[in-house]
């Protein structure tokens, strides 16, 4: 699983890529095998002047899925990271479960005869 992680508005440091790391390897652990990049944009949507503008967008790229957008904002960037991960992790784990349950059901529908077929005829 490969993580990208970029800065809108202020420059990144090594804690709070470290921490954005850490974070998502740990809520995506269970579906890390159906992962293939992840994409992370963190920021500040107004720059000096402050408030709950805080962001971060988790975009996950998966296999044979469509892909799971996360967003979250506050004034805190590391509870908002540590909210958009945990979110991340969910989302992702309920994609693949349901991936796995539509496949089960595809395998056990039961095969259909082919028409006109001795099945098929009615009984007199």
């Amino acid at each position: 699983m490969r993580i990208d992680i970029k800065g809108s508005g202020f420059p990144l440091t090594a804690a709070l890529m470290d921490h954005t790391e850490r974070r998502l390897r740990f809520a995506l652990t269970r579906s890390s095998e159906r992962i293939v990049r992840v994409a992370v944009l963190v920021g500040d949507a107004n720059g000096p002047r402050g408030g709950e503008d805080k962001f971060c967008r988790i975009q996950i790229h998966l296999k044979h899925a469509p892909q799971v957008l996360i967003e979250d904002i506050g004034a805190e960037l590391y509870s908002v990271i540590d909210r958009a991960a945990e979110r991340a992790g969910r989302n992702v784990a309920k994609r693949a479960d349901r991936m796995k349950e539509n496949v089960r059901q595809r395998r056990l529908k039961p095969l259909r005869s082919p028409p006109g077929d001795a099945a098929d005829a009615p009984n007199d």
